[in-house]
């Protein structure tokens, strides 16, 4: 968000007034609290009241998942934020409907979230890919090699596991199921599943499920 756009949003949308007072954060994530002092000629000038503590997810999440229709894309990406969530990957799965995807978009979705449960970091979105590369790419990682990273697969009847790690992936199927080339492929690469309820969930609601559970 630009600088007009900010000032647009805080009043024209928010109606921010003199006196207000409004908690900033900064890409190094330390927040502060301002009060505004003047506004005009497109700018909100502030003056710093004092330093906050700064509230960061305690794990590190990158929740895979297929893509959806867009308003249950644009609901895991606004939910899982404010779960906690550090990383959104969306998958192209072999039964995957929908295929479009607008990353500048989804940011946009993920830093409202942000601002508005009152998180210091701004979770990240790439392009769509495949359940297999997504794999590949965290297989290929230190954390894995080291065993500080685990991956799981949501699956229904998949065995309750407890998360025994501080970064973890989870991978969320589409509304169909995994195909059994998909699910062959999770077993050949030691893949787990992750146990999220009794009962068959949609994709949305296993998204937010494995989020809440894995934090």
């Amino acid at each position: 968000m630009d600088d007009i756009q900010l000032f647009n949003q805080w009043t024209k949308v928010l109606r921010f007034q003199v006196g207000r007072e409004v908690a900033l954060f900064n890409e190094h994530r330390e927040e502060k609290l301002y009060k505004i002092v003047k506004i005009g000629n497109n700018a909100v000038h502030v003056e710093h009241v004092t330093d906050l503590v700064a509230k960061t997810p305690k794990k590190e999440l990158y929740l895979g998942f297929s893509l959806l229709k867009k308003d249950k894309v644009d609901w895991i990406l606004q939910k899982g934020t404010e779960l906690g969530v550090r990383h959104f990957v969306p998958l192209f799965s072999d039964r995957t409907e929908k295929t479009g995807f607008n990353v500048e978009r989804a940011e946009k979705i993920v830093i409202e979230a942000a601002e508005q449960c009152g998180r210091v970091d701004i979770p990240s979105v790439r392009e769509p890919i495949t359940p297999q590369t997504f794999i590949k790419e965290m297989q290929s990682t230190k954390e894995f090699q080291r065993r500080t990273l685990e991956i799981y697969v949501a699956e229904e009847g998949g065995a309750a596991k407890t998360v025994e790690t501080n970064k973890y992936v989870i991978l969320i199927g589409p509304e169909g199921g995994w195909s059994d080339d998909e699910k062959r492929y999770f077993e050949e690469h030691s893949i787990p599943h992750l146990h999220l309820s009794e009962f068959t969930l949609r994709a949305e609601t296993a998204a937010v499920s494995a989020a809440t559970l894995l934090q």
